[in-house]
C-alpha cells in the first residue's frame, strides 16, 4: 500500500468517532426529508389515482404529468425552484414528493385495475356504492401494489436527497460533496454506506408495514 493510500483510507473509524455529530446530523436531515417527502407523497398520489380509477378520462392526464416531472433533471429542478420558494428545506422536499408521484400513482392503479372482478360483484351484490366499493374493496385489495410502489419510491427518494447539495441541502450529500471537493475517501465512503443502509431500513420497515397491513396476502402466497 502506497504512503499516500494509507493516509486516505476509504474507511476510518477514527473520522467517524472525531465527527459523529456532523454526521449524525445529516444523516437525521437526509432520513427526515426522506420519510416527509413519502408521507406527503402518498398523500396526494393515492387520491389521484382514485379519481384516475374512478374517471379513466382522467388517468392519461394524471399519468402523463407525473411521468413528465418525473424526467426532469433535479439538478435542474432543484435550482429553479429555489429562487421562487427561497427555502432550502421545502424546494428539495417539493422535488422529493414530485418525484415520488410516478411510481406511486402508477403502482396505486396498477392494483386498483388488477382487483379480482369477482370481488367487486360481490360487494355490488351486498349494496356497495362506488365510493365504499373504492375504499372499502378496491383500495385495501390494490394495498400490496401500493407497499410495492411505496417501496420503490422511498429506496430512490434516500438517493435523490444527496442531489440537494446542489442548493445546500442534501443531507448526507453534503459529506460526499465535500469529501469530492476535498478528496477525502472516507467520508464520501461513509455518507455513501449511511445511504445504503438509510435506503435498507427504511425498504425492510415498509416491507414489515406491507406483510402486518395485507394478512390475506401472506395466506394466499403460502397456499
Amino acid at each position: 500500500m502506497s504512503p499516500e493510500a494509507a493516509a486516505n483510507p476509504w474507511l476510518s473509524w477514527s473520522y467517524v468517532q472525531d465527527n459523529a455529530p456532523e454526521i449524525l446530523g445529516y444523516l437525521g436531515q437526509h432520513a427526515g426529508l426522506t420519510l416527509q417527502a413519502i408521507v406527503i407523497a402518498v398523500v396526494v398520489a393515492v387520491p389521484l389515482a382514485a379519481l384516475a380509477h374512478t374517471w379513466p378520462r382522467l388517468a392519461g392526464p394524471i399519468v402523463g404529468t407525473t411521468g413528465v416531472l418525473y424526467t426532469i433533471p433535479s439538478l435542474a429542478l432543484f435550482a429553479v425552484v429555489y429562487p421562487f420558494l427561497r427555502d432550502r428545506r421545502a424546494t428539495v422536499l417539493l422535488g422529493l414528493v414530485l418525484y415520488a408521484l410516478l411510481l406511486l400513482v402508477r403502482n396505486t392503479l396498477v392494483g386498483l385495475a388488477t382487483v379480482d372482478p369477482a370481488v367487486r360483484d360481490a360487494a355490488r351484490g351486498l349494496g356497495y356504492g362506488r365510493w365504499r366499493l373504492l375504499f372499502l374493496v378496491e383500495l385495501p385489495n390494490a394495498l400490496p401494489s401500493v407497499m410495492t410502489g411505496l417501496r420503490l419510491a422511498a429506496v430512490s427518494t434516500v438517493a435523490l436527497v444527496t442531489v440537494g447539495v446542489v442548493i445546500g441541502y442534501g443531507g448526507l450529500g453534503q459529506l460526499m460533496f465535500r469529501g469530492f471537493s476535498s478528496g477525502y475517501r472516507a467520508q464520501i465512503m461513509t455518507a455513501t454506506l449511511l445511504c445504503l443502509a438509510l435506503a435498507l431500513v427504511i425498504d425492510l420497515l415498509l416491507y414489515l408495514l406491507g406483510r402486518a397491513l395485507t394478512p390475506w396476502a401472506r395466506s394466499a402466497g403460502s397456499r
